[in-house]
């Protein structure tokens, strides 16, 4: 499994697309802020929008990771019409506005936020990927373009078509945001050096192995030094807090499967259950009987 495929495999995330707006300019559209854990997001499917202050254009895609309060718009939002709902395979908006057309498809990306929390800890305020003229978003370009075509023209089977569809967005949102961003930070640092990704792999592949620091900067083909200083620049973290996170986020998934304590400590590199109990509860709140009879969210 490549290093991204098994980062996320990690962080499972649910994928809702819900909502189509139609709108004529002026227009606008709040957005109320959203609980730890759900991420709105929006796809320019046709025409452009201003948001958190710049423009976006058709093929673009904003998401708000961390939830906050959000509006879009296009003209002087006091002239805008009060969007109405219309007819439609997803729950539609529209608008009064004789201007130029927007229409945008919007849903949440949600996560377990305690499970989740080291993944969305890696991901900016504001998330903007951009499709159009891009090689490196073709694949995205063609699954926005697939959305669209079921919303607009919906046939048998286009409710089920979208939910299947959505479901893979996440996976190549990230995928081609990490090929176009200058800076990434935490986890997805690590991931975009490519320096530094047979360390990552190594960590992800075999979390119960008690890696130390000489072995890690071996796979990279590095000295002692210029790895730790390297990963540190790159994760704003040590290989062993990494390590450590990766770890965590391993045994959740296990016991979202309903492995005992035991042998998920064992799993993911602990010799005792006392001290893998108390590894566990520093990063999610409480000890994993605990998470386990919670269940997956």
């Amino acid at each position: 499994m490549d290093p991204l495929s098994h980062l996320l495999s990690l962080y499972p995330v649910r994928t809702a697309l819900d909502v189509r707006c139609r709108f004529g300019a002026p227009w606008v559209l709040d957005h109320e802020g959203t609980p730890r854990g759900v991420a709105p997001y929006h796809l320019i499917v046709r025409g452009e929008a201003q948001v958190e202050g710049q423009t976006l254009q058709t093929g673009d895609i904003i998401v708000f990771p961390h939830g906050r309060a959000h509006r879009l718009h296009i003209g002087d939002p006091q002239h805008a019409s009060a969007p109405h709902s219309a007819p439609g395979v997803l729950r539609s908006l529209a608008n009064d506005g004789e201007g130029p057309q927007t229409d945008i498809l919007c849903g949440e990306f949600r996560f377990d936020a305690d499970g989740s929390a080291g993944l969305l800890a890696a991901l900016p305020d504001v998330l903007v990927v951009h499709t159009a003229g891009r090689p490196d978003a073709q694949s995205l370009r063609y699954l926005l373009r697939m959305l669209q075509e079921e919303a607009e023209t919906p046939r048998g089977g286009s409710e089920a078509i979208i939910r299947q569809l959505a479901s893979a967005l996440f996976a190549l949102l990230i995928r081609t945001w990490l090929e176009q961003a200058l800076a990434v930070p935490g986890l997805f640092g690590v991931l975009a050096e490519r320096r530094l990704q047979a360390a990552l792999n190594g960590m992800l592949t075999a979390p119960e192995k008690p890696w130390t620091l000489e072995e890690l900067a071996d796979t990279s083909h590095m000295s002692r030094a210029t790895f730790a200083r390297l990963f540190k620049q790159a994760a704003n973290a040590t290989p062993a807090d990494v390590l450590a996170q990766l770890r965590m986020a391993r045994a959740a998934r296990l016991l979202d499967d309903g492995q005992p304590a035991g042998v998920v400590g064992e799993a993911v590199g602990y010799q005792s259950e006392a001290a893998f109990n108390r590894a566990f509860k520093r990063q999610y709140g409480v000890g994993p009987g605990a998470y386990r009879r919670r269940g997956p969210e």
